[in-house]
């Protein structure tokens, strides 16, 4: 079949390399140029671990705290918007103990098809990406933070997941270069972390060489979707400022944009973009052996070989390009606080990076088919989850294109649950 997907994110690619697998003749339609985005920035982990959905009991508590100051983990910018206050209060319903005890065991199954998929993708993909199988540090300063991962890791562990639960004196023996200043922490070591850009890449190059150029996947770039043809209950065709693509099915996985691109096909699907910001070093001779997830001050760190990413905050503000000082200095200053001796500079805020996360109501991706459209295909609203879950979500997309029966159970991340 002819298969257009929307987004050329690391879901979409991840969609086009397990359809072009299985014959399927796909076109990528992509805004960019493929050099950045949220795919290309983030923290390249791919983490079972993190099993509990965004939407939880005491978010809100705490999110209110946070959300009026600029320098906070979570903030959101001040504004009236209609879009914003339907997701707001979609969030607000679903934050509570019942959904986590809903969706865990969903996202859970989500994110370990996703990382066996990650070990095909290593060994098929013909570049590296630094994928290294070390696992991930959840490390907390508070007794209070400290008691509240040990829960964590024991559900990880009736999941199956494997942790190691580690006094200060114990993470230290782990992190032989640097000295850190923690109260203790968890290593879960099913995880692992690659470098995204070298991801991205690797799937862009393998999606388009040594194959037939009926095989090849076409990628159309720098192009903006304006429309879309239909039939009969079908979209046949999508409407672009370079022409038109005929297709037979259609995915939307263009992440953050996934709501905008809905509307122009009557449906109201809720998303907000979640902005996050990162800063990199490089040539550092001493550095983190493991990534870590600094728990009270919501920052994560990729160390690979001399090369590390800073990276967290979580902003609604809309699709806005301004870079706020106060929160790229936060991570920084954060990562201060557990690495102490690990004298970096301050960032060149003119350099940081900052991304949009695609973000649903309860934290919970958007797959699956939707009914207004016989041939209509969501794959998108990962969060801060997108390269933990692209692999089995390009599996899965793969499956319901071809009418198989999907591997895990749908229900949960069903595109009409908010409806």
């Amino acid at each position: 079949m002819k298969v257009t997907i929307i987004g050329g994110g690391v879901i979409g690619l991840c969609s086009a390399y397990y359809l072009q697998q299985a014959g399927h003749e796909v076109t990528v339609i992509e805004r960019n140029d493929m050099t950045d985005g949220c795919s290309f920035g983030n923290m390249g982990y791919i983490s079972p671990s993190h099993f509990i959905p965004l939407a939880t009991p005491g978010i809100i508590s705490q999110g209110l705290k946070w959300m009026m100051s600029s320098s906070s983990p979570f903030y959101i910018k001040p504004r009236l918007n209609l879009d914003l206050l339907r997701w707001g209060l979609a969030f607000w319903k679903k934050a509570n103990a019942a959904n986590v005890e809903q969706s865990a065991p969903h996202l859970n199954n989500l994110l370990q098809l996703s990382r066996h998929g990650m070990n095909e993708l290593k060994k098929e993909l013909p570049d590296s990406f630094d994928m290294m199988e070390k696992g991930c540090w959840m490390l907390y300063k508070s007794d209070k933070t400290g008691d509240h991962e040990k829960h964590l890791a024991d559900q990880a562990n009736a999941y199956g997941l494997k942790t190691i639960q580690c006094t200060s004196q114990q993470v230290q023996e782990y992190e032989t270069q640097v000295e850190v200043n923690v109260a203790g922490g968890i290593l879960y070591t099913d995880d692992c972390h690659l470098n995204p850009a070298k991801f991205m890449q690797s799937l862009f190059n393998h999606l388009q060489k040594n194959k037939p150029d009926s095989y090849r996947v076409k990628f159309w770039l720098k192009t903006e979707v304006t429309g879309f043809e239909r039939n009969n209950g079908k979209i046949t065709a999508v409407n672009t400022n370079q022409g038109k693509i005929n297709c037979d099915e259609l995915v939307i996985a263009n992440g953050s944009w996934l709501g905008s691109i809905s509307k122009m096909l009557g449906i109201k699907m809720l998303m907000q973009p979640g902005k996050g910001y990162s800063v990199m070093y490089n040539d550092l001779e001493n550095n983190l052996q493991y990534p870590s997830i600094l728990v009270d001050d919501r920052t994560a760190t990729t160390p690979i070989n001399k090369w590390l990413r800073i990276g967290g905050t979580m902003e609604l503000s809309g699709h806005s390009d301004n870079i706020l000082p106060k929160r790229v200095l936060a991570i920084y200053n954060a990562f201060k606080k557990y690495y102490p001796t690990m004298d970096l500079p301050e960032p060149d805020l003119k350099r940081a990076w900052f991304g949009y996360r695609p973000v649903s109501p309860d934290g919970m991706p958007y797959i699956g088919r939707h009914t207004k459209f016989s041939n209509l295909v969501y794959a998108g609203g990962h969060a801060m989850l997108g390269v933990s879950a692209a692999a089995g979500t390009g599996q899965l997309i793969k499956e319901i294109i071809g009418g198989e029966k999907p591997v895990i159970e749908l229900t949960a991340f069903n595109p009409e649950r908010f409806s």
